[in-house]
């Protein structure tokens, strides 16, 4: 029987492993011809240096390139936020629930971008002058009645002011009386504060009243359900602070947003 030959097929070096990047097959193809081939060695780690060099600088262009993403990000939720704001008298006296679920995915938003992450570690960034802006407490039903907060007294805008040398904070909540001559007064609320941990602060109630006189004895029946709505009483978690926005959230599940006011 006739024995035939066999032929083997060529193997090429691309079927063996996966073709090289342009750039490193210039570089062979520049560096390693036929006469020093037997260099090799000392041209791959060449290449393998160029390679580590330009990996990291694509990752340092991406990492500078997601900072400034993140802070116009952080820009136009803020933007956004004022903008849902509009016309909602900071939400106390109730609003609808898409409104309300639109403001608080702003809020998580904001806080997964909070650029103080320690809080109580820099109360430099929390001390001064707010006016809130945003809260989910409400005054509804029988409570807006027996306050007379639908016709008869109007509600202000709500102040606080955090001494960090003190450990104090005063809430301060305007009133207007129409049928008072449009009188016009506050209650102020004082409390203390002593840090629980790295983002969180636990209050303490010290005391409270109205002025002037006249819208005390307009309160005085309901003086308090009044404090039981303002009382800051608990603890509060900062969960986003830069230099003019403030959000925290308490133990009673309330939100709070805060501008800051010279």
């Amino acid at each position: 029987m006739a024995t035939k030959a066999l032929i083997l097929p060529q193997i090429r070096v691309s079927h063996l492993s996966p073709p090289l990047p342009n750039t490193i097959e210039m570089m062979i193809r520049n560096d390693i011809s036929a006469t020093n081939f037997i260099n090799f060695p000392r041209n791959f780690n060449k290449i393998s240096r160029f390679v580590q060099q330009r990996t990291i600088f694509v990752a340092s262009e991406q990492q500078q390139s997601n900072v400034e993403v993140s802070h116009s990000t952080s820009s136009q939720i803020k933007t956004q936020l004022y903008d849902a704001l509009q016309g909602i008298n900071r939400g106390i006296f109730g609003i609808s629930s898409d409104k309300k679920f639109d403001i608080e995915e702003l809020v998580k938003q904001l806080e997964s971008q909070n650029p103080t992450f320690e809080p109580t570690l820099s109360l430099d960034k929390v001390a001064g002058n707010w006016k809130l802006i945003y809260s989910t407490i409400r005054i509804l039903g029988s409570k807006r009645t027996k306050l007379g907060l639908r016709d008869f007294i109007t509600l202000g805008d709500l102040y606080q002011n955090i001494d960090i040398s003190q450990g104090k904070a005063v809430n301060v909540i305007k009133f207007n009386a129409r049928g008072l001559s449009l009188l016009s007064g506050e209650l102020r609320i004082e409390a203390s504060f002593k840090i629980a941990s790295k983002s969180r602060v636990d209050i303490f109630y010290n005391n409270s009243g109205i002025t002037p006189d006249q819208l005390m004895n307009v309160f005085q029946k309901n003086y308090n359900l009044l404090l039981s709505i303002f009382n800051p009483e608990g603890w509060l978690e900062i969960t986003y602070v830069d230099e003019n926005l403030r959000i925290g959230r308490d133990d009673k599940g309330n939100i709070f947003v805060l501008e800051r006011v010279n």
